[in-house]
């Protein structure tokens, strides 16, 4: 059936001025479906009502950020349909600080561009949940890390592979050299801060709150708190609503979009890199001079069609979840295997080229390991 678009345009504008916390910059929605639909409302909370959808069919929910004369209309998120009468929550008006509102939906996992064979294409669907708008910084670190080991809370220093200590360039740089371990009891530190029930625990009774040690602990997903994203939330967020493309904001990449090393098709490289030279960005390194290359600030680049920065280049980011073959088969909410070696991490950085950049792509490193290009970012659920 051939997919036509049935628009009703709802201008959010006329909000604005109540509601400043508009990070994701939507200015009008528009459906896109197999049948006729309607927008019949668009509450306060940020919910859209719509009717006379056809129900066991995809529809899907496109942006643009002006009208008159707006032409380029984005994918903002596929929504499966079940109901002809749908209400979803598209936007959040007051997130919680510093986060943004990843809507549910349907996205599809991996991709087949670059022949990334352990990223096979799948249909998953993901509920709706926040997420931290920039990468955790170094300063945003430190205050949590002040507060957590005043309550309690030991941060390691050395693993099987390195002495190491968490750092940042500077005070609105990420944080980097933190282990996936200290990621996770940072998060349950920043939940007690902020009056949150934390989420990570060393027992399956959730009775005694992970603070210590390098375990493996078990996670309360009924909690309120702060926890490292899954990979699918992840890869969902980190594509902005768009569909089969190699990065956040579309095919390519260029200098101008991210921190990698660059090594452009002109020069021999990747067809899809466009950066200038084969080197490091050289706004956040010496180039050629040998200095080495470092971190960008945390909102250097413009964000993602989520409003989220970062999502490409920079630091990698740690996830929950063991690294596993997520195969084929249409899922809900995954988060991986219970067991395993090595967790996943994603979104490349700045000494890494283009490929490792790209939004489909996974890496994986043991849970101890740390250095200078690994960072992170934290999610919420909703209610917050």
């Amino acid at each position: 059936m051939k997919t036509r678009i049935y628009s009703l345009f709802l201008g959010l504008a006329f909000l604005a001025g109540v509601h400043q916390v508009f990070a994701q910059g939507t200015g009008f929605f528009r459906i896109s479906g197999p049948a006729a639909s309607g927008i019949i409302a668009f509450n306060a909370d940020g919910t859209m009502i719509w009717t006379n959808a056809l129900p066991s069919t995809n529809y899907t929910i496109q942006t643009l950020s002006s009208l008159p004369g707006g032409t380029h209309w984005v994918d903002y998120v596929q929504l499966p349909v079940t109901n002809r009468i749908n209400t979803n929550l598209l936007i959040s008006f007051h997130p919680p600080a510093g986060m943004a509102l990843i809507p549910a939906g349907t996205f599809t996992m991996g991709d087949t561009l670059d022949g990334e064979s352990d990223a096979i294409p799948t249909n998953i669907y993901v509920s709706a949940f926040y997420m931290d708008v920039n990468l955790v910084s170094w300063s945003q670190w430190q205050t949590v890390n002040s507060y957590a080991t005043n309550h309690g809370y030991h941060f390691f220093t050395n693993t099987t592979y390195a002495v190491y200590q968490a750092d940042g360039k500077a005070a609105n740089h990420p944080v980097q050299t933190v282990d996936w371990f200290d990621c996770v009891k940072w998060s349950n530190a920043r939940s007690m801060q902020a009056g949150l029930t934390p989420v990570y625990y060393t027992d399956a009774g959730f009775t005694h709150i992970y603070t210590n040690g390098e375990v493996a602990p078990y996670m309360n997903l009924a909690a309120n708190g702060y926890r490292l994203p899954t990979e699918a939330e992840w890869e969902k967020a980190a594509r902005g609503g768009l569909s089969g493309q190699r990065f956040p904001w579309g095919d390519t990449i260029s200098w101008s979009q991210a921190n990698y090393y660059g090594y452009p098709g002109s020069l021999g490289g990747y067809a899809y890199d466009l950066a200038t030279a084969i080197d490091y960005d050289p706004a956040f390194s010496g180039g050629d001079s040998g200095n080495y290359p470092y971190t960008s600030p945390v909102n250097y680049f413009a964000p993602n069609g989520y409003g989220l920065y970062d999502m490409a280049g920079n630091v990698w980011q740690w996830c929950w979840g063991w690294y596993w073959s997520y195969g084929s088969a249409a899922q809900t909410d995954p988060h991986g295997l219970t067991s395993g070696s090595t967790v996943v991490c994603r979104g490349g950085d700045h000494e890494d080229n283009a490929p490792f950049c790209r939004t489909a792509h996974r890496e994986q490193a043991s849970l101890s390991y740390a250095d200078a290009y690994l960072g992170f970012r934290t999610v919420l659920p909703l209610g917050q």
